[in-house]
């Protein structure tokens, strides 16, 4: 799938999906294993909205396997470099990265992060806001300086807008392996499938040659318009006041 039908998929993953977690008492009160509900405070309007951008960020995540993805240009060299590095690791695209394995690993290493190095949890934020904009083609076509320039500029002011709005990102690692994880899901969809179960290799597609063909007429004109749909449904559901 394209780079924007995953960030959406992202989006409505977590906008479909944080309410019932938020009901769960083992990711919503403080216990043994969690000094602080990961979810007490996640629907909130402003960390449901922040929460749905990062998991849109994170979705363009498993895509870090691919030099020539919306990933690796989204920030220049240094996402390039980053993904050439992820792509020899993980014995190049929809190997390692596109598995449950990584969605898990990336949302615990988030947690982590998230509870340990605020600085470390900020730089994460950041890296997935900027993907998400990426991903859903904020920019100048065929402009990439400009389209940068944009990107960060709109990185640091919805950063800036969940600073002063108090969000907290107990939930980061969630969000981020939910991401992952959809993103799996959604390839699993095309006709090339996805090793699901890494390292076995096995692939996971659908029967009878029905996947998905990426960036053809389906994903571009049916499929995109009917998630940005679902995304503003979902939200007007979850934000209108009763």
């Amino acid at each position: 799938m394209m780079g924007h039908t995953h960030a959406m998929t992202g989006a409505i993953a977590w906008l479909g999906l944080a309410p019932p977690l938020a009901a769960l008492p083992l990711l919503n009160e403080s216990s043994r294993y969690i000094d602080t509900g990961i979810m007490a405070n996640a629907l909130t309007p402003a960390e449901l909205i922040a929460g749905a951008i990062l998991c849109a960020g994170a979705a363009m995540l498993p895509d870090l396997d691919h030099p020539s993805a919306t990933i690796a240009q989204t920030f220049g060299p240094i996402t390039w470099a980053l993904s050439k590095a992820v792509s020899w690791l993980a014995g190049g695209h929809r190997g390692a990265t596109h598995s449950l394995v990584f969605a898990v690993a990336l949302g615990l290493g988030a947690h982590w992060l998230a509870d340990t190095y605020p600085i470390g949890r900020d730089v994460m934020v950041v890296l997935l806001i900027g993907l998400a904009l990426r991903a859903i083609g904020v920019g100048i076509p065929g402009n990439k300086i400009g389209s940068a320039l944009i990107n960060v500029g709109l990185t640091a002011g919805l950063y800036a807008v969940f600073l002063s709005l108090g969000v907290g990102y107990a939930w980061l690692g969630l969000a981020v392996a939910i991401g992952c994880f959809i993103h799996v899901v959604g390839d699993c969809m095309t006709e090339r499938g996805c090793p699901v179960l890494w390292p076995l290799r096995a692939k996971f597609v659908l029967p009878w040659k029905i996947g998905i063909k990426t960036g053809r007429k389906f994903e571009q004109k049916i499929l995109a318009p009917a998630l940005s749909v679902a995304i503003v449904g979902l939200l007007f559901w979850r934000l209108a006041p009763v």
